[in-house]
């Protein structure tokens, strides 16, 4: 594809977008979700809670399995881990202690700064 080519492409391209994108700033349940989103992180901000704050009020099971479904389960149920390494921003979610990418930083960082990086 010639330069010119691919240039006229991505201009139309881009006006189909800013067309839809226009489209959108109209739509009247769009406008309502932004409104509601907005007061949302002004409450949050006003009470100092972040969203996993919000579940547990408006859900407090959600994510707790009841004693009964563990019961049944003849397997331990295992829950999935997410590490984020301060230094370099990667995240590694495991179910399992034993992940590659999780030994190596162990190895280079140390197991108890390591856990420290557990998230939740």
């Amino acid at each position: 594809m010639s330069r010119l080519a691919e240039f006229r492409a991505v201009k139309k391209a881009l006006q189909e977008q800013l067309a839809k994108l226009e489209s959108l700033k109209k739509d009247a349940g769009l406008q309502k979700e932004i409104e509601f989103e907005e007061k949302l992180q002004d409450l949050m901000k006003y009470y100092s809670k972040n969203l996993c704050d919000i579940i547990s009020i408006l859900e407090p099971s959600y994510g707790k399995a009841s004693t009964a479904t563990i019961a049944s389960k003849q397997r331990n149920i295992r829950v999935v881990k997410v590490y984020h390494n301060q230094h370099t921003g990667d995240l590694i979610e495991t179910k399992d202690t034993n992940h590659r990418g999780l030994q190596a930083w162990k190895e280079q960082y140390g197991a108890a700064i390591v856990d420290s990086w557990l998230c939740g």
